[in-house]
């Protein structure tokens, strides 16, 4: 998959991009798609850009840790148009918007590394590109075994 992001603005290692990389591949190919066929832009924001984005777009005041903005329905949606689409244009999912100061407080919280937050909240983020969702209990409870599914192929367990 190709990710895209801005470099000027970058603050995460090569190496966890790489790892951000093999993340939604693994995410797009347990669907059963070629992840060559599909592209994921992602921001890392400061709490008051993430605040105000959480505002103007979902109506809620605060903070949060990562948005998705996708750009299908779902993965039937996702299926129809990539059968157009080819690595030199790949289909692009929609947006990924990570705040890195959410991130570093959660690794604290929950006890294990940043770099494990933040690729956590990247294979979130990227599933609900996909379609997933966490309205609903059985929604949420397959979105948590694919979550974890992909973090143990990563090797990423929890810390």
């Amino acid at each position: 998959m190709k990710l895209y992001y801005d470099e000027e603005r970058l603050p995460v290692t090569p190496e966890t991009l790489q790892v951000m990389g093999k993340a939604a591949d693994g995410c797009v190919t347990r669907e059963g798609m070629e992840e060559t066929k599909f592209a994921v832009s992602v921001s890392f924001v400061s709490l008051e850009e993430i605040h105000q984005l959480n505002r103007d777009y979902r109506s809620v005041d605060r903070p949060t840790d990562v948005l998705s903005f996708p750009q299908y329905g779902d993965l039937d949606e996702i299926r129809e148009e990539v059968a157009w689409c080819d690595e030199e244009a790949p289909l692009e999912l929609g947006d990924v918007v990570i705040c890195l100061d959410k991130a570093r407080e959660q690794a604290a919280e929950y006890g294990h590394s940043q770099e494990r937050e933040l690729i956590y909240l990247f294979v979130h983020s990227v599933l609900h590109l996909l379609g997933y969702d966490h309205m609903e209990e059985e929604e949420k409870r397959s979105m948590r075994r694919r979550e974890e599914e992909i973090m143990s192929w990563l090797g990423i367990g929890r810390e």
